[in-house]
C-alpha cells in the first residue's frame, strides 16, 4: 500500500512538472532555431502574406543583427528573449526600422522585456503578429510601442485602431499619417501615454510632433517632449536611453485603483504644467527641452460631464499624488488653466483641487455646490475646504459661504467682484455672517483693477469693522491679470 502512495506521489510530482513545463513552453517558449542578437537570443519566423500562417525561420548568418533577406510572398518577424521575463511577459513592439540605433531596446531586454518585430507596415499582418504572441505565447496584451520616423506611421496606425490594446508609445522624429491623427485622441481617451523625441530642426518636429501635442492637451492626455538642440532628423533615440528605458518601464506598470469617490460618472484625463525644462545631454554634448510628464509633477484629473448620481454636472476633481493628513480641498469656482501655479503648488502639498459645477443657463447653483461638498466630505474629505476664485467666480465663493459658513475654513479670492448668479443676496450684507464665524480672507488684488476700488477695498473696509481676520496683497501697478508668487499664497493658505 505504501508503494502504492508513493508511485502515486511520484507521478503526481512529475505531471504538475510537466504541466508547468507545458505552460512555460505554451507562454513564452519558442520552437525553431535561434540565433543571437545582441547578447540575447533570437527567433525569427516567416509569415504567409495571404494566409498569414506563421512558421519558424533560420536568420541568415550574414544578416548579422539585421534584417536583409526577403522572401516571395512572405513577411519576416522576429522576436529577441530577455534572460529572465519580467511579470507579466511585457514587450516592446519595434515599428520599423530592426536594429536601428537598438540602445532602448537592448536596456528593455535586460528589464525582463521581450521585443517584437514585423518587417511590414501595420495591416492584418500586424493583428496576426499580435495575436500570435499574446494568444500563443502569453505575452503582455498591452505592448509598448516604439517607432523611428515611418516606423511611428505604423505604430500610431495600428494603435488608433487598437487603443485598448497599447500601453505607451514612444515616437522618435515621429511621421504619422492624417487618418491617423484625426483618430489620436482615442490614445488619450484610453489613457496611452506617449513620449516624444526630436530634434529641434526636424522637418517633422511641428507638423506632426506638435500637432500630436495640441490635440493630448486639449484631451488632458500625458505627453512628454523632449527636443534635442541642434538635431536633425538622424539621429535617432539617445545615445543614453535611460530615459527612454524609464518611461517605457514605468508606463507599462499597473496602474494603481480608483479612489474610492470615482465612479462610471466620471472620465479620467490629466492635468499638469507644459513649462519647460533644459537638460544637458552629455553623451551628445548638446542640450534638450524637456516638458511634459516625467519633467513636471502631473495629476489625475477626474470630470463628470452630464448629471451624476450626485446630481452635479461638469465637475472636476484633481487629485494630488499622495493626500495630505485629513484630505484638505480647494472648492475652485473657475476654470483652471496650466498655468495656476498657486493651486498646482497645492497639489504638491497634498490638496485635492475640486472645480465647482456648472449648468449650461444657470451657472453656478448652490444644491450642486451642496451636493460635491456633501459627496466628498461623505468620502472623508476634510470638512472645512479652502474657497477659492478670481474676478466674478470669487463673487459665487463669497454667496457660498455666506450661507455656509461653518463649512468654510478659508476665501482665497483675486481681484474679487462681489457679484453672484448663485444667489440675489447683497454679498457685502453677507460678510458679516463670515466673520461671525472666524473665516479668514486672503485676497489678491492689482492696484489697477477696475474692481479695485469698489470690490477690494469695500470688502477690507467691511471685514475689519466686523473683526473679521483678512490679509490683503496689494500688486502695485498690475491690473486685473497679474502674476501671483505662489510660495507666498501657499504658505499662508496651509495655515488656515
Amino acid at each position: 500500500m505504501r508503494k502504492i502512495i508513493a508511485l502515486i506521489f511520484v507521478l503526481f510530482i512529475c505531471t504538475s512538472i510537466f504541466n508547468i513545463t507545458q505552460a512555460q513552453l505554451t507562454t513564452t517558449g519558442f520552437s525553431g532555431d535561434k540565433t543571437t542578437w545582441r547578447g540575447f537570443d533570437r527567433y525569427d519566423f516567416l509569415m504567409d502574406t495571404l494566409s498569414l500562417e506563421i512558421t519558424p525561420f533560420k536568420a541568415v548568418e550574414s544578416e548579422g543583427f539585421g534584417i536583409n533577406v526577403e522572401v516571395k510572398g512572405k513577411v519576416r518577424c522576429l522576436v529577441v528573449v530577455p534572460k529572465t521575463a519580467a511579470a507579466g511577459n511585457p514587450w516592446s513592439w519595434r515599428g520599423f526600422y530592426w536594429d536601428h540605433e537598438p540602445q532602448s531596446e537592448i536596456e528593455l531586454l535586460k528589464k525582463g522585456f521581450f521585443i517584437g518585430y514585423i518587417n511590414c507596415d501595420a495591416g492584418r499582418q500586424w493583428d496576426a503578429w499580435y495575436a500570435f504572441l499574446t494568444k500563443e505565447h502569453g505575452f503582455s496584451k498591452k505592448p509598448a510601442f516604439g517607432g523611428m520616423s515611418r516606423g511611428a506611421i505604423n505604430a500610431y496606425a495600428w494603435s488608433v485602431n487598437h487603443p485598448d490594446q497599447v500601453s505607451c508609445i514612444y515616437g522618435d522624429n515621429a511621421a504619422i499619417m492624417p487618418e491617423s491623427l484625426a483618430k489620436i485622441a482615442e490614445l488619450a481617451r484610453h489613457d496611452v501615454p506617449l513620449l516624444s523625441i526630436c530634434g529641434s530642426e526636424d522637418f517633422l518636429y511641428e507638423k506632426n510632433t506638435l500637432s500630436i501635442e495640441n490635440i493630448y492637451l486639449q484631451m488632458g492626455g500625458r505627453m512628454t517632449v523632449l527636443v534635442k538642440d541642434g538635431t536633425a532628423h538622424h539621429p535617432h533615440s539617445l545615445r543614453n536611453p535611460g530615459p527612454i528605458v524609464d518611461w517605457v518601464v514605468k508606463n507599462v506598470a499597473k496602474a494603481a485603483p480608483l479612489p474610492d469617490f470615482i465612479d462610471d460618472d466620471f472620465i479620467k484625463s490629466y492635468y499638469y504644467n507644459t513649462q519647460s525644462s533644459y537638460l544637458y545631454l552629455k553623451e551628445e554634448n548638446t542640450w534638450m527641452t524637456a516638458r511634459g510628464p516625467g519633467y513636471t509633477p502631473y495629476y489625475e484629473q477626474y470630470e463628470v460631464k452630464g448629471k451624476s448620481r450626485y446630481g452635479v454636472s461638469s465637475m472636476i476633481i484633481i487629485a494630488p499624488n499622495k493626500a495630505a493628513e485629513g484630505k484638505p480641498w480647494v472648492f475652485r469656482s473657475d476654470r483652471m488653466d496650466r498655468n495656476a501655479l498657486v493651486d498646482q503648488a497645492l497639489l504638491a502639498q497634498g490638496y485635492h483641487i475640486v472645480i465647482t459645477p456648472l449648468t449650461a443657463q444657470s451657472g453656478a447653483v448652490m444644491e450642486q455646490w451642496d451636493g460635491v461638498y456633501k459627496m466628498l466630505t461623505d468620502h472623508g474629505f476634510s470638512k472645512k475646504p479652502i474657497l477659492e476664485g478670481s474676478g466674478v467666480n470669487a463673487g459665487e465663493c463669497f454667496a457660498w459661504a455666506m450661507e455656509n459658513p461653518e463649512k468654510v475654513s478659508a476665501i482665497y479670492a483675486v481681484n474679487p467682484v462681489m457679484r453672484s448668479l448663485m444667489t440675489k443676496k447683497n454679498l457685502f450684507d453677507g460678510l458679516s455672517l463670515i466673520a461671525k464665524e472666524a473665516v479668514p480672507l486672503l485676497i489678491v488684488s492689482g492696484s489697477q483693477d477696475p474692481w479695485f476700488k469698489e470690490h477690494t477695498k469695500v470688502i477690507e473696509q467691511h471685514y475689519k469693522k466686523l473683526g473679521g481676520k483678512l490679509k490683503i496683497v496689494i500688486k502695485e501697478g498690475q491690473g486685473h491679470f497679474i502674476t501671483i508668487a505662489p510660495e507666498v499664497i501657499v504658505a499662508q493658505i496651509t495655515k488656515y
